[in-house]
């Protein structure tokens, strides 16, 4: 089973949620989301992406943090 929850957050802020996100370990997808919905970035987190591999995710979040100013993040999580 799955939930989903969404936070509104400004571009200044959309990667210190993205990575307090993946560290919080039961996130299994974020969806980046511009203001009238439209999907910029779908990110499958899975365990064994850590480090050096989720790297270069993180550098297309940063890049897309400065090209619109406010996003929605959609968070899948899985329960059980």
């Amino acid at each position: 089973m799955e939930t989903k929850s969404e936070f509104k957050v400004k571009g200044e802020e959309l990667l210190a949620k993205i990575r307090e996100l993946i560290h919080q370990g039961n996130v299994t997808r974020i969806i980046i989301k511009n203001e009238e919905g439209k999907v910029y970035l779908e990110i499958p987190v899975n365990v064994g992406l850590v480090g050096a591999l989720f790297a270069p995710v993180l550098a297309a979040v940063g890049a897309l943090a400065a090209l619109v100013a406010n996003f929605t993040i959609e968070v899948v999580r899985k329960e059980g």
